[in-house]
């Protein structure tokens, strides 16, 4: 018998899951962003690695799960471990320019853009209303966006850089995600991460580039090194355990409570609030990216009721 019947008997746990990865991932950001003011992005983003592949290596040996990967599988996850860190940095950068809120919320464009890519690399069924949601959600980021472009200048749109990395992220992890366990997965990437930033920090060094030097950390600065390590991979951890007891479908709402707790976050340790422009396009942004979950559920009830009398039914064109 397999667990998952069970896990999807139990939905409460499963959000109360996604509500702690929604907690912990912009702590991990705000330590990030704390820490970027004295050391260099490519050491934060390698201590984050590091510290994945040195918690999940032995939780994956410890329970004997699949974790060898070769062929096809392993060029994808190398793929997807290779956005990962260019994602994970894009975001450590954008935090030294924008306020937490700001960045978490702009990058939230990620669900936008990935609908766009399965409409025109995948050429999946993408109806009017949910391409009009896009626009919309696309209209708020802008809203966002354009008070720190104002302050800034093109730092700000690093967060959009975030937002299309993780995107193909996602799409990569689609291909592979049922081969594949997502803890060994999570594991895999952490020690291929780690063998290819740990060269390139002595490179950088050597070379004197200033996002790969090895600065020493001071002595407190090594306990939040090893936090955000441990919060990124719990978060990740979280978010994949919430799915094994909710269905995605439950779930997806969640994850944008993600920006209201960057907001607090964000207020606690910066004092950083959005301003009123920015407030109202991050409302926008959440209210279309919520529209677009909420579509896709009825539209994945309404071929759940079709499929048995009209195996044919076509897609709804205004979906």
């Amino acid at each position: 018998m397999t667990r998952a019947p069970l896990a999807a008997d139990r939905p409460v746990l499963g959000v109360m899951l996604m509500l702690g990865f929604c907690i912990l991932a912009p702590m991990a950001d705000a330590i990030a962003k704390l820490l970027g003011e004295r050391l260099p992005v490519g050491q934060l983003v390698a201590v984050r690695f590091a510290v994945q592949a040195a918690i999940l290596v032995p939780l994956v040996l410890a329970t004997g799960r699949i974790w060898r990967m070769r062929g096809r599988i392993l060029r994808l996850a190398a793929i997807r471990t290779g956005l990962h860190i260019i994602g994970i940095s894009s975001m450590f950068t954008a935090l030294q320019y924008l306020p937490l809120a700001e960045a978490v919320a702009i990058a939230f464009v990620m669900p936008f853009i990935m609908l766009l890519l399965g409409r025109f690399v995948l050429d999946e069924e993408v109806g009017l209303r949910r391409l009009a949601a896009c626009v919309v959600g696309f209209a708020g980021t802008l809203m966002v966006i354009q008070p720190s472009f104002a302050a800034v200048g093109w730092p700000a749109l690093w967060p959009l850089l975030v937002a299309v990395v993780f995107a193909l992220f996602m799409l990569v992890t689609r291909q592979i995600a049922k081969e594949t366990d997502p803890v060994g997965l999570q594991a895999v990437s952490g020690l291929m991460a780690t063998a290819v930033l740990v060269p390139a920090l002595f490179l950088g060094d050597a070379l004197g580039l200033p996002a790969l030097e090895i600065v020493p950390p001071a002595p407190a600065d090594w306990a939040l090194l090893l936090a955000i390590g441990l919060l990124g991979t719990a978060a990740h951890l979280l978010m994949t355990w919430s799915l094994r007891f909710a269905p995605s479908a439950t779930l997806a709402p969640m994850q944008y409570l993600e920006i209201p707790f960057a907001t607090v976050i964000g207020w606690v340790l910066f004092r950083d609030l959005p301003n009123g422009l920015a407030a109202f396009g991050i409302c926008v942004t959440i209210a279309a990216g919520l529209y677009i979950v909420m579509r896709e559920q009825a539209m994945a009830r309404s071929r759940a009721r079709t499929a048995p009398a009209s195996p044919r039914a076509g897609p709804d064109p205004a979906g």
